[in-house]
């Protein structure tokens, strides 16, 4: 959702009496710089001030702060003092791993300026996760001065009498508030929270009713009216929240082209445990690659890849590594085939201790005899502000700038360049009148050609992002999977929301004459991504297993190895370069 829809409603969001709103951090800031193109350091300035009287609450990876890698001490202590100067008063600081080595610096620094630290359990189910296992974590957060504890139940996997139970020990055992977030994805979370209430807890989170159930939370004014007239009633005015929810209602409209078929209840989350937060995004990925339906496969092979592992609860970014090996794991057709940069800094320790025992002959193919690091991953790492400081000082206006760049260093520099020359656009927001059969790219998605006499079947089943000069679409003709490059030589331009009109766009430079695999020697990708690195130069000797290439596929690195020993004959790619199946990048002979 853009800023400019927040804003109008924030006085009476501001007057209503909730203990906090979470308002940034998380994915919000990553959506921000890619999709909205906005700067998220602009937007917590904006709702601070529209927001006077309530607590501005944000999302923060301990270690990983709103990224997917560890960052030094030195960058997560500088985001938290920026953060704080900007608006920010709660942090909820999670590990996905629940490794406490990996949260105890931000939850200093949090403290050091004056903020409420907030440690989250990650909740999960498996044979190694039970209520003493969680018990012991909220007492490490309290003795490493957490203002708060929260049991983050991101997949919805909380039961109503597990509730109960977790929070009558939690209560027992630390004496800070206790607070609640259960995910409505598997229809549980209202009688799991009203249960948590029961049992002690101080704090529940919900969503307002125009986006909340399913994949989200449990709505807001449902609960406040459960409440009303017993010894736990909120106090919450029903007719303002009401007001709130109307108007988002209407504004929900406008997005209508980015709605999921993913986000309603789902009860497979009980096994799979795919998180609210990563349901839909999955979906979206399949989609770009035609691949939509593999999503149940995907499903079934998340819960095998996560025993792997040792059983690492699924948030961010343990859910984007076990989602994209098991993608990888069903696209490929092979089982660890091609494995991960992120699975195999895993398995080496650098993301912290798995809870559970990883599976040995996985570790072997993974990384074959190396030695997992048993130190706090980021005791390996040297500070990074200043360096970071020098390489975007040509486009950083400030030090928040340094921090976004330090998130999504090729990313922000991009969003950096385009706002400092004024030239940022967010994804359209197309109103439903402009989708017509004359003119939208959304329609028809299933229809019939006929060419030379002969007729084809033909059903979209996705695409790459709108705007790109050479966009790929993943059609099936005739039951059988094609992929096809489509060069924008115009496109529609929605200028106010209510006309469309014409706009030239530059002429691209060409499909993608890249060979198709004809040998053993021809080094292919798995999935559509883009290049970050290429390790290879032609001339140069390999030997099987060799990595050569690293490709971003869905928010993952993956190193691409090479399939045989020889010599590089031929490099068909650079970095920045999008790659999809069935090209050959390189060539080894």
């Amino acid at each position: 959702m853009r800023t400019e829809d927040m804003l109008p409603i924030c006085s009476k969001l501001d007057a209503i009496g909730f203990w906090s709103l979470e308002a940034w951090g998380g994915a919000t800031f990553d959506a921000c710089v890619r999709f909205l193109r906005e700067d998220p350091w602009e937007r917590l300035v904006k709702l601070r001030k529209a927001l006077p009287n309530s607590r501005l609450q944000m999302l923060l990876r301990g270690q990983n702060l709103l990224g997917y890698r560890h960052y030094p001490d030195d960058v997560v202590r500088a985001f938290i003092q920026k953060s704080a100067d900007n608006g920010i008063d709660i942090y909820r600081i999670f590990d996905a791993m629940n490794d406490m080595r990996n949260i105890r610096v931000a939850i200093e620094a949090v403290k050091k300026v004056g903020k409420h630290a907030q440690g989250a359990i990650s909740y999960t189910t498996s044979p190694v996760h039970d209520i003493p296992h969680f018990v012991g974590l909220a007492k490490e957060m309290e003795a490493m001065g957490c203002d708060s504890i929260a049991i983050k139940d991101m997949a919805g996997l909380l039961t109503p009498k597990a509730a109960f139970e977790l929070v009558t020990a939690l209560r027992k055992s630390v004496g800070l508030p206790i607070h609640v977030h259960s995910h409505a994805t598997s229809g549980l979370s209202a009688m799991s929270l009203l249960k948590s209430i029961e049992a002690g807890a101080s704090i529940v989170d919900t969503c307002n009713s125009a986006f909340g159930e399913g994949a989200s939370h449990t709505s807001t004014e449902s609960l406040v009216a459960a409440l009303q007239g017993t010894e736990y009633d909120t106090g919450l005015n029903l007719a303002a929240i009401q007001e709130v929810t109307a108007y988002f209602r209407e504004v929900r409209k406008k997005y209508w082209q980015f709605e999921s078929p993913f986000t309603g209840v789902d009860t497979r989350v009980l096994v799979n445990q795919v998180p609210g937060g990563m349901i839909s995004n999955l979906s979206n990925q399949l989609k770009e690659q035609g691949a939509l339906d593999k999503m149940d496969a995907v499903l079934a092979e998340i819960p095998r890849v996560r025993e792997d592992l040792g059983y690492p609860p699924l948030v961010t970014p343990t859910s984007q590594i076990v989602g994209a090996q098991a993608v990888l794991n069903v696209l490929t057709g092979s089982r660890y085939k091609s494995v991960t940069m992120e699975v195999k800094n895993y398995l080496l320790g650098h993301y912290g201790k798995a809870p559970g025992p990883i599976n040995e002959e996985v570790k072997r193919l993974a990384i074959g005899n190396a030695e997992p690091i048993t130190c706090r991953p980021a005791d390996l790492l040297e500070d990074e502000m200043d360096k970071l400081r020098i390489e975007c000082e040509s486009f950083a206006r400030s030090e928040e700038d340094v921090l976004t760049y330090a998130m999504f260093p090729e990313l922000a520099q991009t969003f950096l360049q385009e706002r400092n020359a004024g030239t940022l656009k967010p994804e359209p927001l197309l109103p439903k009148e402009a989708v017509s059969s004359a003119s939208s790219r959304f329609a028809p998605t299933e229809f019939k050609i006929t060419l030379h006499g002969e007729t084809f079947h033909i059903k979209l089943t996705g695409s790459g992002h709108p705007g790109e000069e050479k966009r790929p679409f993943y059609v099936s003709v005739d039951g059988v999977t094609e992929e096809v490059i489509v060069e924008t030589l115009s496109e529609i331009e929605i200028s106010d929301g209510k006309s469309a009109g014409r706009k030239k766009t530059a002429p691209s430079t060409g499909v993608s004459n890249r060979p198709r695999p004809t040998h053993a020697g021809c080094v292919t990708t798995a999935m559509p991504g883009t290049i970050v690195d290429v390790k290879v130069k032609v001339g140069d000797k390999v030997e099987a297993g060799d990595g050569i290439l690293v490709i971003e596929a869905m928010k993952m690195e993956n190193e691409i190895q090479a399939p045989t020993r020889g010599i590089v004959v031929a490099v068909h790619v650079k970095k920045g370069d999008s790659v999809t199946p069935d090209e050959t990048l390189v060539e080894i002979q």
